[in-house]
């Protein structure tokens, strides 16, 4: 049998496809943007048309690359934006409505309901999360109750609904699974993360009928066999994780107190906590990090909603840099007596404020401020938010959290300037592995060893390497000053204060 895996990750602005060998080297890739779609303001969608058309292209594109064909891939690891989440009709398998983005802040009005209604305790203790529009539930309550018919056509059991593994798995297969992993269903508002099972309470509160929803299988399994008319032949899916819970995998965060960080479009902190499901003391989410044979592994979990958005933001929303590289250069020249601090609260904030109404804001401005002083501020916003995630897993994680080292991957990681501020920030040491496609990898993983091609768990972690290790240099003084000013910035900025 062939070693080589197929992984698919399908991302917030962007589908990619790699294929893997067995010294999980890059042998073929391929990516593709697609169109965003804000109907509103705060509302956030893609097409999943698009997303499907994107998915099969770079699939096709990476097998062609790798110079292999469908019948030499061993199998099919599947990662994905996790909250996301779509309904389409289970006979045409037509979408009823674009998908509703992870960073989409429609449903705060029905969270807030929730809230006051006394709610959110009951769906913290049964799914780990906070009653937020950020996770998926809120967001199919919505399209039930706001496109004509779905509702009735839901409660007739003419539609299927779930986040975007579920949509790709159930078009990969011609319509034959209906299925997603236990991380993904562990963000939706809807699974209980104790007894692993879609809890049948929260979807009486939400009015979601359980029939529309995936069977939950864990992270390595049996997904189906892709439609032999797609690439040529059929392929095994056998792994499928959320995008973060993807990333600890591939960052080999096997052992609790093992801490990563993943830096695209928003920035998301795992830190496993081994079969102890942590309760947050400190507004962290309590997740699943993945389920193997049987066995749930749980995590504390950390989330910023903008990171890599916020230099796209100085690229294509004020224009003050023409290439998102560059921004760690320009930051690198900017003027260090002045405090400009950056809160980018576009979407709100995430952990550990939870704030939905917040919105952004910037800070300490004069006369002499530019371009750097922009990109440093932006750069320097995603250290402090991932300290502020930091400081509060130090507080809920007592065992050896002062010893943290952070395994980071992500697009911006390949900022030197940015890593080494983010070590100065966090005060602690930050790790480059030497494979960067860390969430690629994991789903990649996952299925090559259900598949028997690649090492197992302990094998797998052993070959993890470092590319280099960024250690503090900032003078502790400066430190503190930066984070009074950071606090005091976003203090300003929360919706109520």
């Amino acid at each position: 049998m062939s070693n080589l895996v197929l992984a698919i990750d399908q991302g917030t602005t962007s589908s990619r496809a790699i294929v893997f060998d067995a010294q999980r080297r890059v042998v073929g890739l391929g990516q593709q943007e697609f169109p965003q779609h804000f109907p509103a303001s705060g509302w956030v969608e893609h097409d999943p048309e698009q997303i499907w058309q994107s998915v099969v292209a770079t699939c096709k594109a990476a097998l062609a690359q790798a110079k292999c064909e469908a019948r030499d891939i061993a199998a099919i690891g599947i990662t994905n934006q996790r909250e996301t989440v779509a309904v389409w009709d289970k006979h045409t398998g037509q979408p009823i409505h674009n998908a509703i983005v992870w960073q989409d802040r429609r449903t705060a009005p029905l969270c807030a309901r929730l809230r006051k209604q006394g709610l959110e305790p009951i769906f913290s203790r049964k799914t780990g999360l906070l009653l937020d529009p950020y996770f998926s539930g809120t967001k199919l309550a919505w399209m039930l109750d706001r496109v004509k018919g779905a509702r009735k056509r839901a409660e007739r059991g003419d539609l299927l609904a779930g986040t975007i593994d579920s949509f790709l798995i159930w078009r990969l297969t011609g319509g034959k699974v209906h299925a997603t992993d236990a991380t993904n269903a562990s963000r939706t508002l809807l699974y209980n993360i104790r007894t692993n099972e879609w809890d049948a309470e929260l979807l009486r509160i939400l009015r979601i009928p359980a029939s529309i929803l995936p069977d939950v299988k864990d992270c390595a399994a049996d997904f189906g066999v892709t439609d032999n008319d797609l690439f040529g032949a059929g392929i095994p899916i056998l792994g499928v994780a959320g995008d973060q819970q993807a990333a600890t995998i591939g960052q080999a965060c096997f052992a609790p107190g093992m801490m990563k960080s993943t830096y695209g479009t928003g920035c998301f902190a795992l830190l496993n906590t081994g079969e102890d499901l942590v309760r947050s003391k400190n507004r962290l989410l309590s997740t699943i990090a993945y389920r193997l044979e049987g066995r749930t592994t749980y995590a504390l979990e950390g989330s910023i909603f903008v990171a890599g958005a916020a230099v796209q933001w100085l690229r294509d929303g004020i224009k003050v840099i023409g290439k998102a590289e560059h921004s760690g250069e320009l930051a690198d020249r900017a003027d260090e007596s002045q405090s400009v601090y950056l809160v980018p609260a576009f979407v709100g904030l995430g952990a550990p404020h939870w704030d939905a109404e917040a919105r952004g804001a910037i800070f300490g401005l004069t006369r002499n401020s530019g371009p750097a002083e922009f990109a440093r501020a932006a750069l320097e916003s995603v250290a402090f938010q991932t300290r502020d995630l930091l400081d509060a897993m130090r507080k809920d994680w007592k065992a050896n959290s002062s010893s943290t080292v952070l395994r980071v991957d992500g697009g911006m990681v390949a900022s030197d300037w940015t890593m080494q501020r983010l070590a100065d920030i966090l005060d602690a040491p930050v790790d480059r592995p030497t494979i960067l496609e860390t969430t690629a990898l994991g789903a990649a993983w996952l299925a090559g060893a259900r598949a028997g091609v690649w090492p197992q768990m302990e094998a797998f972690a052993s070959s993890w390497s470092l590319e280099r290790r960024f250690q503090p240099e900032m003078e502790p003084g400066l430190r503190a000053t930066k984070l009074k000013g950071w606090r005091d910035a976003v203090r300003r900025t929360l919706s109520q204060n």
